[in-house]
């Protein structure tokens, strides 16, 4: 495809239809995704999860370290919690803004900006020693990155409606490989001068014991900086050529009219998508938090008293195999089962991925850390590797809802903004219920999970409201 804009128009209209009726449907060749493009985009994607999974496997020894908690274990979540959401939480005040002002400035600038901010507050974190520097570095990435909408405006700029479903299968496959690469470099790189202390001898390395992790992940968003200024073209196009013909400016997708007011991009198909990804973001994020606090308390308290290494190492490989299954199954179970049964398919397999955390803490208690309890974590990870198949369903299901290439920036920025909302909230809430119900000893200190599982049953039902297929074409929701 070498030209974005010529594929607009055609994307619009057929993505709609392109799954709506899939028996009766004229087949067409698929055409080709710009591979360099999407290579650049996914190599930008890749960063965010490295910079914000590697520090899970430390996150709550380092929290420990930090004589905040006044030697409580039972505390650590709490403080681990704030700070895996205030990243989210300053993002949900700045997301919409990064990419409404795409729509006016273009993606490069913006994926610029947030893969720089990347780079600056993963040097900040490593070089932290308060609670406050902490916070106040995971906010510095919040307020700057705005390039998880960005990036699917992108994609939906970059694709049409014969290979959509290949360039967001992307997406999922970007992130899982970047899952699998953080927690790894996180839980091996961490406290370098207790692990070779023949080569990390100076005292740097014993004051800042989480900075080389830290350092590599912003040294990678630093090389992704520059190979996006120099490779990634920009897909919105601004103003006609002097002199262009009729044709040619037909070919620029309407670019040059100012994006629509945002009232009228919140149609009800936008925002029953966004709703249903927000309830995904929610409870997905729940248990991302939940499962590193949960692997490293002590069995007492109800948990399985892991190393991080040993964190870093089931964390990577839930990545790894992620990567893997969404690239070789994610298009064929939308072929098969369509955008909605996928969808609920991600979204029932959290109940089990909860009810596991209790039962593998009560084996534990009983008869240790052994082969049943190493079956029982694959198990968790193979759900969670099935759940993530959601996250390419709903990526479809919003770029369906757009009217327009004009409101993409509107459409991405909204979902991403309800998503981090929900991503604030999840880390805070899952973690302090873990603390509370070992504090309080609810349903002896497994309160937490019961709560989750009702949420998880609960929040379901918001994917009832989906359709079946994509969002039909509405001839009132033009694509001009």
């Amino acid at each position: 495809m070498n030209d974005v804009s010529e594929e607009t128009r055609p994307l619009l209209s057929d993505v709609r239809e392109g799954l709506q009726d899939r028996d009766t449907r004229e087949k067409r060749k698929p055409t080709p995704l710009p591979k360099l493009q999407i290579g650049i985009l996914m190599l930008l994607h890749l960063a965010e999860p490295i910079t914000s999974n590697c520090i899970f496997p430390f996150i709550n020894q380092l929290v420990s370290e930090l004589d905040i908690t006044g030697g409580d274990e039972k505390k650590v979540g709490y403080y681990a919690g704030l700070i895996e959401s205030i990243f989210f939480a300053t993002e949900a005040m700045f997301v919409f803004q990064w990419s409404r002002l795409s729509d006016h400035i273009g993606r490069k600038p913006v994926l610029l900006v947030g893969v720089g901010g990347l780079a600056i507050s993963m040097v900040c974190f490593g070089l932290s020693k308060t609670f406050l520097t902490l916070v106040i570095s995971r906010s510095l990435v919040g307020m700057l990155n705005g390039n998880t909408g960005v990036m699917k405006s992108m994609m939906g700029e970059l694709t049409d409606s014969t290979n959509i479903a290949q360039g967001f299968a992307y997406i999922p496959v970007s992130w899982a490989t970047g899952a699998t690469i953080g927690p790894l470099i996180g839980g091996q790189l961490a406290k370098p001068h207790d692990r070779w202390p023949r080569v990390f001898s100076h005292p740097f390395w014993i004051k800042y014991p989480y900075f080389l992790p830290c350092g590599v992940a912003a040294a990678f968003s630093a090389l992704c900086f520059v190979i996006t200024a120099l490779y990634l073209k920009e897909t919105v196009r601004r103003g006609r050529r002097s002199g262009a013909t009729s044709s040619e400016e037909g070919s620029c997708d309407n670019q040059d009219d100012a994006p629509p007011s945002l009232r009228s991009v919140l149609t009800r198909p936008v925002l029953v998508s966004v709703a249903n990804y927000g309830v995904l973001a929610l409870i997905e994020i729940a248990f991302l938090a939940l499962l590193p606090l949960f692997l490293s308390t002590p069995i007492a308290l109800g948990g399985l008293s892991l190393s991080p290494p040993t964190i870093g190492l089931i964390l990577g490989c839930l990545g790894l195999l992620d990567g893997i299954f969404q690239a070789l199954f994610f298009a064929k179970a939308i072929d098969v089962l369509g955008p909605k049964r996928t969808f609920q398919l991600g979204l029932s397999t959290f109940v089990p991925m909860y009810a596991l955390f209790p039962v593998m803490n009560l084996y534990a208690k009983a008869h240790g850390v052994d082969w049943v309890v190493w079956g029982l974590v694959s198990v968790q990870l193979a759900l969670m590797v099935v759940m993530d198949l959601a996250f390419g369903a709903i990526f479809i299901f919003i770029r369906s809802s757009v009217s327009s290439n004009r409101s993409l920036g509107a459409v991405n920025g909204t979902a991403q903004f309800v998503a981090s909302v929900m991503r604030a909230l999840g880390p805070a809430a899952s973690t302090s219920l873990f603390a509370t119900s070992l504090e309080r000893n609810w349903m002896g200190g497994y309160g937490v999970y019961v709560i989750l599982i009702l949420t998880a049953f609960t929040l379901f039902f918001v994917s009832t409201s989906l359709p079946l297929n994509l969002w039909p074409r509405d001839d009132a929701r033009r694509d001009d």
